[in-house]
């Protein structure tokens, strides 16, 4: 005989990330004016620090050698295929990541024997740094190419493993009783109420990921690559151009923020649908 204990969550009013990343509270004026207040409070610190006769090399940093660079850059062809490149590697990275893990986060959730077997080994892997897993990606892959993607996939795999099974756990147990009591298979559950309803935790997930690709990949394009937002972090750093450096980070955060948000008007969209 079926059951639903399998949901250890008697609500579906639960608390997970998706509290924070799934949610859009406030309108466009309040980003504007966060954004205006990030840019005045940057531009304060790097002046009172950067302006010191000790620290006279770095003026690169300000905010005004950094926005002439940034300009610069976008003028250059040679920086939109290093932005391409290093898109194309969070994309690919964080597609094999979800192929991997989404189906396994809901594995995870719908079976609780394997949410137990599962919860040490997951725990154990999340708390290993990513870049930790460079050494081996270069002894395993005979190009730097795919041993980047397997370094985002090791960092963004995990987020999305289990914030997809935290979608499974916050499922309203109703529906699942009212599916079992009309006789639904466990392949009837997951495809037409645990996959649709988790949705908007995958969709999230997908946003920690990104973040957190982001973070592996500029370390990863230090090594053995010639295209990416990361080699030319590195670039600018050998040839001391610190207003090329500083104009790349912002780079990465402007392409970043542009895909969070194209995830979060998705995420809204099926939250309302």
């Amino acid at each position: 005989m079926k059951s639903i204990n399998r949901f250890v969550y008697r609500s579906s009013r639960q608390v997970g990330l998706n509290a924070v990343f799934g949610r859009m509270e406030f309108g466009w004026k309040y980003e504007i004016i966060g954004l205006v207040l990030f840019a005045v409070l940057w531009g304060l610190i790097s002046f009172f620090i950067f302006t010191r006769p000790q620290f006279s090399q770095f003026k690169g940093f300000l905010p005004g050698p950094t926005f002439n660079a940034l300009v610069d850059a976008f003028q250059n062809s040679g920086f939109w295929l290093s932005a391409f490149a290093s898109l194309r590697r969070i994309l690919v990275g964080i597609f094999i990541a979800s192929v991997i893990g989404f189906p396994t986060g809901i594995i995870i959730g719908f079976y609780p024997t394997l949410r137990g077997l599962s919860y040490s080994p997951l725990q154990f892997i999340r708390m290993i740094s990513p870049l930790s897993w460079m050494p081996i990606a270069l002894l395993l892959f005979t190009s730097f190419e795919s041993a980047i993607y397997f370094l985002i996939v090791m960092a963004t795999i995990c987020p999305i493993i289990l914030n997809t099974t935290i979608g499974v756990l916050n499922i309203n147990p109703q529906w699942i009783r009212m599916a079992l009591n009309q006789g639904a298979s466990d392949t009837q559950l997951i495809r037409t109420i645990i996959i649709p309803s988790s949705l908007p935790h995958m969709l999230t997930s997908l946003r920690l990921a990104l973040g957190v690709a982001w973070i592996v990949l500029v370390p990863a394009e230090f090594l053995g690559v010639s295209s990416g937002l990361g080699y030319l972090i590195n670039d600018a750093r050998d040839t001391m151009e610190y207003d090329k450096l500083m104009a790349m980070i912002i780079a990465i955060g402007i392409l970043g923020f542009i895909l969070d948000r194209f995830f979060q008007k998705l995420q809204h969209k099926v939250n309302w649908s």
